[in-house]
């Protein structure tokens, strides 16, 4: 089973992903390990990343799905439904909030590639995904994770 813990950046994926993946004993794939050096510095720039810089990423992650034995939960912002295709979850886990409480986190996240003044491409980008498992970012990652343990969203 692939699932996929997606939203922007400062959604909280990352933690959310990790802390999931360990309760449920799968493995974990932070998305953003897989970007190229070029993806990295572009948005460090704040630079938008566009479609064309984008699919070869997906499809690495998609190759390390695939080549992974046992369950995984991965971390990705996967904003389309394009993207999400790609990599082809079994269970989407969409993280959702406020762009105020996103820029928020952000602005307070130090040591990471993403420009926060990105949030609002990234937001003009987002196609929120159907019959996806929505959660509320504003409650804490652990209430986030029981929650989707138990199978209630």
């Amino acid at each position: 089973m692939i699932i996929l813990v997606m939203g922007v950046a400062g959604c909280g994926k990352s933690t959310v992903g990790a802390l999931l993946a360990k309760r449920l004993g799968a493995g974990f794939i932070e998305a953003d390990d897989f970007h190229s050096p070029e993806n990295r510095a572009k948005m460090a720039a704040g630079v938008p990343l566009t479609d064309q810089d984008r699919t070869p990423w997906l499809q690495r992650l998609r190759q390390e799905l695939v080549a992974g034995k046992g369950d995984h939960v991965i971390a990705c912002s996967a904003l389309k439904a394009a993207y999400r295709k790609i990599l082809a979850p079994d269970r989407v886990i969409y993280l959702k909030g406020s762009q105020a409480l996103i820029a928020k986190r952000l602005a307070a996240r130090a040591g990471h590639f993403f420009n926060p003044t990105l949030l609002e491409d990234q937001l003009a980008t987002l196609e929120e995904p159907k019959n996806a498992w929505i959660f509320n970012i504003s409650q804490p990652p652990e209430a986030i994770v029981e929650e989707i343990v138990n199978g209630t969203s």
